[in-house]
């Protein structure tokens, strides 16, 4: 009995690991060997230039800047501002409301 024990509580390990690190991923993750900074850098870039909640958030390839891109959706009362960072350069490309249809 003792040894069944272990095995539950080492796949319940498992298990709260594997939904701890699917808590930090973000849709284009696949695309972060390419950039030159990171998401935690891109996160502050945006949250400096549109203060709020981070509601949304992504890696992806979109015309201007370098064409790689981190995109957010910021939510600060009832406004949802979507705001880009480029993904090499850290510069601020996307600071405008959402439009009427959210991505």
């Amino acid at each position: 009995m003792i040894a069944s024990k272990k095995h539950v509580m080492s796949l319940l390990g498992l298990v709260l690991t594997v939904a701890a690190a699917n808590v930090f991923a973000y849709t284009g993750q696949e695309l972060a060997k390419e950039a030159k900074i990171n998401i935690e850098q891109a996160r502050a870039i945006a949250l400096k230039a549109h203060p709020g909640k981070i509601t949304d958030e992504e890696l992806e390839q979109e015309k201007g800047g370098s064409g790689l891109r981190y995109s957010f959706d910021i939510r600060n009362g009832k406004v949802t501002q979507e705001v880009g960072v480029d993904a090499k350069t850290g510069k601020l490309l996307e600071n405008a409301p959402e439009g009427p249809n959210p991505d």
